[in-house]
This record gives structure tokens, sequence and C-alpha cells, in this order.
């Protein structure tokens, strides 16, 4: 099997060796063929070897991750982004359902998310990113579009098109305005941590809603609230004071 040509940008020498290390022991389908200590090196060892897979820190002297990748508007290769959790640009990665590894690196997440990219590569219809809407949602203060994985691709939604999001055991639901229900292979609670700040609502444990499409609520049998296309979600017992003064903030 031919190996993926890979490129590791990053400042700090210590991260370029652990991931060097990491690769070296535990992804025999990676090959790292070059790796750089900024932007400006980085555009220039991934010209020279024409990668498969580039490491690219998000931080990094004189340029950074993002200012990198705008030097290839056609890409013929996949990023996964190596940023800190506090990085201003984490949610506009999150909410673009882009490759990431969180610093300090956990071994066995980053190779769950390699071995991800590794198989999504392997499909025959599989596409480079283009990572517009990563751009788009870099220049927004919040980002407003979020990308959801689905069974054929990706589905680009704003959030205002979001009514609500019901739990599947490890899948959830989106139920949107123009009626369309889509199952995504992703688990609420990551959806509740990315929409919290832009009116979503969590008031049971496996409902998130979007406030904008509150109804009415109903005080019987512990509490239920009704959306504006007619479905009813339960409000658990110690929710329902937070949602109340939730709905007089967006009512005041």
């Amino acid at each position: 099997m031919t190996k993926i040509r890979t490129v590791i940008v990053d400042d700090e020498l210590d991260a370029v060796s652990f991931i060097n290390s990491i690769i070296a022991e535990y992804i025999p389908a990676l090959e790292v063929v070059a790796t750089a200590n900024s932007s400006k090196d980085g555009v220039s060892a991934i010209l020279k070897t024409n990668p498969g897979i580039v490491f690219l820190d998000v931080e990094m002297p004189h340029g950074n991750g993002f200012t990198l990748l705008e030097q290839f508007p056609k890409k013929s290769f996949d990023v996964v982004f190596v940023t800190a959790f506090n990085h201003y640009a984490i949610q506009a990665i999150k909410f673009s359902a882009v490759d990431y590894i969180l610093k300090p690196i956990n071994i066995k997440e980053f190779i769950n998310s390699v071995e991800k990219v590794i198989e999504k590569r392997m499909n025959s219809d599989y596409k480079i990113p283009s990572y517009d809407l990563l751009f788009e949602n870099l220049r927004s203060s919040l980002p407003s579009k979020l990308a959801i994985p689905t069974s054929d691709g990706m589905e680009y939604l704003n959030t205002l098109e979001i009514i609500r999001v019901e739990a599947d055991r490890s899948y959830s639901w989106f139920f949107l305005v123009d009626g369309r229900k889509i199952l995504v292979s992703r688990n609420l609670k990551e959806y509740h941590e990315l929409l919290a700040d832009r009116n979503f609502f969590r008031p049971h444990n496996s409902h998130l809603i979007n406030l904008d499409y509150v109804k009415k609520f109903i005080r019987q049998d512990g509490g239920s609230i009704i959306l504006t296309d007619g479905s009813e979600v339960p409000v658990a017992r110690g929710k329902k004071d937070l949602f109340l003064v939730q709905m007089q903030k967006l009512s005041g």
C-alpha cells in the first residue's frame, strides 16, 4: 500500500517531534516527508513535496496556519489543524467540521482523528475540502453557518434554519424550518457546546431547541415546550427555571 505523503508545520519543535514519533510508531499509512516551523517554510515544504496530508499549527510567527492555507486556492491535500482549545479560531473550526487536534496532544485522540481522515480519503467519491466555509466563519465574530456530516456528504446550515436537535443514542436528528429532518453521526453534547451561544437551550438530555422558535410553555406534567413546527419537547425538572429566565431575556 502506498503511504500518504505527510508534512508537519508547527513552530514548536517539541510538537513536531511528538507528532512525528506518533506517526512513526502508530500510523504506518503515513510517511512524513517534510517538516516546517513557520508559515513561509510550510508553503515551501508543501510545494516541494506535494503531500496528501498536512498537520498545520494554527498559531505561528510571521503568518498563521490560515494564511498558509490561503496560498493554495486549489488544494491537493487534506489539512488537520493542530490548535489550543482556547484559541479564538476553535469555534470556527468546529462549526466548519474540519479536522483538528487539540494541544496538548493526546496520543489516542490523535490516532483516532487521523484514522478518520485516512478512512475518508479511501472513499472513491471523496473530494478535498475547499475550506471556504472555514474562512467565512473566521471572518464572522460569531460563526453562523454550521457544517453537518450526512450520509452522502456535508450539509451547510444557517443556525436560523434549525428548530431543534434530538438525540438518538450517539446520533442526532436535526429538525429544520423547511420541514426536513437530517440524521447526523455525532452526539447531542457536541452540538449543545457549539450552539449554546446562539440562542439554543437544552431543556432535557435528549433535546436541544432554538429559543427563537418557542411558541408555548406548558406547566402540567413536569413541563413541556411547544415549538413553532408543532413539536413538543419535555423540560427536565432542574431546567424549568433556567428556561423561563432565558425566555424572559428574549422577550424583555
